[in-house]
């Protein structure tokens, strides 16, 4: 048997990195307000963000922790929904490539940080999509062989990753001129994350439980 190339935990982290950098509500909220406001403000939002992506991971690990004590087969059917998320993420990615307008960026009303940060919370728990994100993410590390730390190496990693990339888009779009390089190479960034979604759903989908 060959040795496996990645790393469960490399794994993780690697999707998880793609899927937190990859544009959306949250990101396009902070680059907004980076560009409005400034880097304190986005910082407070960024920070709210990851608050509220950290409530989900802890309810998706209760649940699928609950789950694999009770069921036997519950893994299988969790890399299945899983995967299945992770290529529907592909399938998102891809089309927003494909369309040459770009998504708007919003800015909104100025907002004091307190009020910004409880705003990351909501917009992030407001989205329970967010939760099978979550799932998705555990159950490419979680495996019945799996060494007692790795949910807490999930959680951790993870957590760190999140607040690195959310704090980092705070940071990098206070400046208007990486706005504008967003803009220029949006289709590029979109159709490799198209990529990288795709060959994580399919690896969950065809690893062996």
């Amino acid at each position: 048997m060959q040795p496996d190339p990645f790393h469960p935990l490399m794994l993780v982290y690697l999707t998880y990195l793609v899927a937190v950098a990859s544009p959306g509500p949250s990101t396009m909220a902070i680059m907004g307000v980076a560009m409005r406001q400034g880097r304190a403000a986005a910082v407070a939002l960024a920070l709210g963000v990851m608050t509220g992506s950290l409530i989900w991971a802890g309810l998706a690990a209760v649940g699928i922790s609950a789950l694999l004590a009770r069921f036997a087969g519950a893994l299988y059917a969790i890399k299945i929904a899983g995967g299945l998320y992770l290529l529907y993420f592909a399938w998102k990615s891809a089309k927003s490539a494909l369309t040459a307008e770009a998504r708007q960026i919003q800015t909104g009303p100025a907002m004091t940080r307190g009020a910004l940060y409880v705003r990351g919370v909501l917009l992030h728990l407001s989205n329970p999509k967010s939760i099978l994100g979550w799932i998705a993410i555990l159950s490419l590390g979680l495996r019945p062989d799996a060494a007692g730390y790795t949910l807490a190496a999930i959680l951790g990693g993870c957590a760190v990753l999140g607040v690195v990339v959310f704090v980092g888009y705070a940071l990098v779009f206070s400046t208007a001129v990486m706005g504008r390089a967003y803009l220029r190479t949006r289709r590029w960034v979109e159709g490799t994350l198209a990529l990288l979604f795709g060959y994580a759903g399919i690896r969950l989908l065809l690893t062996r439980v």
